[in-house]
Parts: C-alpha cells; structure tokens; sequence
C-alpha cells in the first residue's frame, strides 16, 4: 500500500477537471515523474477500490506529471473526488 501512495501524489483540482469528472467520468492525479501507465492503473484500482480504463499521461509546463485516469462506467468519479474532498 504504501508504495502506491507514492506513487499518486495528489488529486489536481480545476474547473477543467471537475468538468472531466462530471462528464466524462475521469480523475486527474499529480504523479510520480517515473511511475508509467500501469503503475498509476495500479494505484488508483487498489488506493479507490475502483475500475480503471484508461490512462493519459502528460508532463506539464512545471515539469510535472499530470495523470488523466478514466473509470469504468460502473465507479463513479463523482465518488471518488467526495472522499478526497474534492466535492
């Protein structure tokens, strides 16, 4: 478990990201800079109990790694953000 905490750093928090939330059922996490696809699929399955499709990765103008994770239809993103304290 502990690993995986290391490897999701923190949830981003955006108007941008609550649309994605709300409308296309995904979360956007700042990760690790060398964590990959599969390690942050990994994290977020077994940190949130949930379902991950897809993961998009991008590295941002700070040098960051934004993670933009999509769920599977039966977990609700809206959800998740209410337990981090998103919503």
């Amino acid at each position: 478990m502990e690993v995986f905490y290391k490897i999701i750093k923190k949830p981003l928090i955006t108007e941008k990201t609550f649309d994605l939330i709300e409308r296309e059922n995904k979360l956007v996490f700042i990760v690790k800079r060398q964590a990959n696809k599969n390690q942050i699929k990994r994290a977020v399955e077994k940190l949130h109990n949930v379902k991950v499709i897809k993961v998009n990765i991008i590295i941002t103008p700070k040098g960051e790694k934004k993670a933009f994770v999509k769920l599977h239809p039966e977990y609700s993103a809206q959800d998740i953000a209410i337990d981090l304290g998103i919503f």
